[in-house]
């Protein structure tokens, strides 16, 4: 994971009943308040990581997903000509390393490891050369996928929309950490199943930016700070 040399790790955590943000700083969690996506200020309080429950990092209004978007996947297919688009609900989150729960029909459950980009400050009509100021930081996600209901299969039809294919709840765990000063174009991101590797992807493989979907998605929906 590439990083500039003013990069922080912001998280979500819970002790004691209570939940707050931090930046994560090696193994210990420095408290702040105030805006996460704002004006923030530590409260001088800390706590080390294994003593607390991380949640996601982030709660949105809104998620936005792109589909299709590896120039390494797309095989023989023709490139999209733009950012094709689904939404998970924000009930779908799940923290990290929180059970996936597998809800009942379910027959051919796929894990999908993504970049996810969070938004800063509203974005309304962006132009994909500004799109980066309204970027607060990028987290991981994944995707995961029922791709019974996605494309029909083993005698069942395809739902029409993915609306429980991609967005039942827990099928979209998010985090740890958001961090900013991420130079995402030399990173990579990996998925582990019980600690073996079953994704690697190197980010410069992406078609579409995330600047790109940023301008893109802005043109249409008003996208705000947590999305």
């Amino acid at each position: 994971m590439a990083q500039d040399s003013g990069s922080k790790k912001y998280v979500r955590y819970e002790q004691g009943g209570t939940t707050a943000y931090g930046i994560l700083d090696g193994d210990t969690i420095q408290e702040i308040q105030g805006d996460l996506f704002g004006e923030r200020t530590p409260t001088g309080k800390t706590a080390k990581l294994n003593d607390v429950k991380l949640r996601y990092p982030v709660e949105p209004s809104k998620i936005l997903c792109v589909g299709l978007n590896y120039a390494s996947h797309i095989g023989d297919r023709p490139k999209p000509v733009r950012p094709e688009i689904f939404y998970k609900p924000p009930t779908a989150l799940q923290d990290p390393g929180g059970p996936i729960v597998i809800p009942e029909g379910s027959k051919d459950l796929h894990f999908e490891a993504e970049l996810v980009a969070v938004i800063g400050k509203r974005a309304r009509n962006v132009k994909a050369e500004d799109a980066a100021e309204y970027i607060f930081g990028y987290t991981c996600g994944n995707d995961v996928s029922e791709r019974n209901w996605q494309k029909g299969s083993q005698g069942d039809k395809q739902d029409v929309q993915w609306w429980r294919a991609k967005g039942s709840d827990t099928f979209g765990p998010l985090g740890p950490c958001i961090v900013t000063g991420l130079d995402y174009p030399k990173s990579r991101i990996t998925c582990r199943l019980n600690g073996e590797v079953k994704q690697t992807q190197m980010l410069s493989d992406l078609i579409f930016k995330p600047e790109d979907v940023v301008a893109f998605v802005s043109q249409y929906i008003t996208l705000e700070p947590g999305d």
